[in-house]
């Protein structure tokens, strides 16, 4: 079953520039998707309202996020 996810684009500010919208099977499918929107720079990852990582431009592993 695909899940609605948002690769949001994040300003050296750390304000949101942009966001693309998309569908993914799972969490490791919509990091590889959302890896090819760090040539234009950080880009964090949602599905709904859980944050799922934050990729960096120069990472080629994404910081994944745990529940504490």
């Amino acid at each position: 079953m695909m899940q609605q996810y948002r690769a949001y684009l994040v300003g050296d500010n750390g304000v949101f520039r942009s966001a693309e919208a998309f569908e993914a099977a799972s969490d490791a499918n919509a990091l590889t998707f959302a890896q090819q929107f760090t040539r234009h720079g950080k880009v964090e990852v949602w599905q709904l309202g859980r944050k799922i990582a934050v990729l960096e431009p120069e990472s080629s592993a994404p910081e994944f996020l745990t529940r504490q």
